[in-house]
């Protein structure tokens, strides 16, 4: 066997044949001159070079198991395995965002659980608010309902109530005080 450090396209080519035949140490002469390039050419296609390692002794091994299909006539044993290479590692990276894109449908598939327990929420939310609502005088209540759920500025719900905009503001800041209260969970709620 020549010297690793020494070899050429013709020796690479025939070291694999060797490989092909099962002569032994043939594979370890190929491995040296293969795992570097090969290891190469995957990490430009996959990035994280944790992945780049495994799909290197992926491909140096698939080298090894199909050395039999190596055909010196259609190129170099090198480009026969930087292609393997490449391919492998594009496969890597389309397998990574396909699981990708599986667990993110799989996410959004389990949001209507999600949207169910929140709808859940708001209208125990809604049905607290409205017993809270109940326990404020009419004047106050009547003050926030034109505010908040009418939607009118501090000078219309005076205007529409027949009051100053200073007790039209007193009776809403005082609706929102006891509201605030009465909603924050503890004794004082309900």
């Amino acid at each position: 066997m020549p010297d690793p450090g020494l070899l050429g396209k013709d020796d690479l080519d025939r070291l694999l044949a060797a490989v092909a035949r099962g002569e032994h140490g043939a594979f370890d002469l190929v491995y040296e001159q293969l795992s570097g390039p090969v290891y190469g050419v995957i990490r430009t296609v996959v990035r994280d070079p944790g992945q780049a390692e495994e799909v290197a002794q992926e491909v140096l091994l698939e080298i090894w198991r199909t050395s039999v299909r190596y055909d010196p006539g259609k190129g170099s044993a090198a480009a026969w395995a930087l292609t393997i290479a490449r391919r492998r590692a594009i496969d890597r990276v389309r397998s990574s965002a396909a699981a990708s894109a599986r667990e993110r449908r799989t996410v959004m598939a389990a949001a209507p659980w999600d949207h169910v327990g929140d709808s859940v929420e708001e209208t125990a939310g809604r049905e607290r608010l409205r017993r809270c609502l109940d326990g404020l005088s009419d004047l106050q209540r009547e003050a926030i309902l034109l505010a908040f759920y009418s939607g009118h500025t501090y000078a219309e719900v005076a205007s529409i109530l027949g009051i100053p905009v200073g007790t039209a503001k007193a009776r809403i800041r005082d609706a929102l005080i006891k509201l605030r209260d009465s909603m924050q969970p503890g004794p004082a709620a309900g």
